[in-house]
């Protein structure tokens, strides 16, 4: 019964990583919206293009449609208007800092893909930075 039990537990972990992970859905609103914010204005293709990673996300994809991604983003886009919330979202990213390689590398490229409409901007590289930062992610590879 232990093999079964364990085999369960490990279908279980993979199963719950792909699906309804709010952590990782999280951490990807609020490092596009710190990006979006960067500049001090909220660009509609910016936005659009935050829901076009987040939506080829194979982990957000599984487990949460257009209107739900975008109802996250707008919420994290509203705690960015302050420091105080660009605070709060650089948190909700650091929660997935232990998470593996590959899930910190998408939430950081979903922010990249935002900065990168109409180029980034030093404003957005310094935000990048952080989130490279928070994420323990090679920046200048991932850009590369």
């Amino acid at each position: 019964m232990g093999f079964f039990q364990d085999a369960l537990v490990r279908i279980n972990r993979a199963v719950m990583s792909y699906a309804g992970d709010a952590v990782f859905m999280q951490a990807a609103v609020a490092a596009a919206a710190n990006v979006i914010v960067a500049d001090g204005e909220t660009d509609e293709e910016e936005i659009e293009a935050a829901l076009v990673s987040m939506r080829a996300n194979p982990i957000l994809a599984k487990s949460y449609d257009t209107l739900a991604l975008e109802k996250e983003l707008y919420e994290a886009l509203a705690r960015a208007e302050l420091r105080a919330g660009r605070l709060e979202n650089m948190t909700l990213v650091a929660a997935v800092a232990d998470r593996p390689l590959e899930h910190r590398q998408h939430v950081f490229l979903i922010a990249a893909d935002v900065a990168d409409k109409g180029g980034i901007t030093a404003t957005e590289h310094r935000v990048l930075d952080a989130l490279a930062e928070a994420l323990d992610v090679d920046k200048v590879a991932l850009l590369g």
